[in-house]
């Protein structure tokens, strides 16, 4: 059985980058993404996404990475889920220059999970606010959220989510049918396994 890790990683990442900016002056803003300064320092649009506000938005958004990401890395590969959580980041980011002074924190990378889980695994049941619902109808439930959060100010960067949930989503579609044939084939090559023992089962006791 093969490992993943990538979550893990990018978690104690993040721990570190947040111990850093608990402890280093002014470690937050040389990375923060400033809108007005993303021409000057265009990296910050990746350096930002590794940043958070303080330790209960870390905590949320670690166990997020954490549990979603692991789901979604062992659906699509490590080389896929790293490829995919950054661009998502990225264009969130990109996204927020667009409606905000700053933004920091890892939200729009983990939209983009959540939007690939709900094309790739739609009715994987998640708990939502304690009601346990199919993945595809709680990405629906946190949409609507950002959505009322960009016309009511929620000290969110709503539009950082949105963006990072719609990239996600449109490459889990692009991998939808080569994900299909896989567990296809997957289901067929346990279904042939069982199968085989069942026989030897027989050959041996009847």
């Amino acid at each position: 059985m093969k490992i993943h890790y990538v979550p893990v990683v990018l978690v104690v990442v993040n721990a570190v980058f947040f111990a850093f900016q608990s402890a280093i002056s002014g470690f937050t803003d040389s990375l923060l993404l400033v809108s007005s300064a993303v021409a000057e320092k265009p990296w910050t649009i990746l350096t930002s996404m590794f940043l958070h506000g303080d330790m209960t938005h870390l905590l949320g958004n670690m166990f997020a990475l954490f549990l979603f990401g692991l789901i979604l890395e062992n659906a699509i590969g490590s080389k896929k889920f790293t490829l995919l959580y950054f661009a998502s980041g990225i264009v969130a980011g990109a996204a927020s220059i667009f409606f905000y002074d700053s933004t920091l924190g890892a939200s729009g990378a983990i939209f983009g999970i959540l939007g690939a889980l709900a094309v790739l695994k739609p009715r994987m049941i998640v708990w939502t606010y304690g009601v346990p619902m199919p993945m595809v109808a709680a990405v629906g439930f946190w949409l609507i959220l950002d959505i009322l959060g960009v016309f009511y100010p929620s000290n969110i960067a709503n539009m950082a989510h949105i963006a990072g949930l719609a990239f996600g989503a449109a490459i889990g579609i692009s991998l939808l049918r080569k994900y299909r044939e896989a567990q296809a084939k997957k289901y067929e090559n346990e279904k042939t396994i069982d199968d085989n023992e069942f026989n030897k089962w027989e050959d041996e006791w009847m």
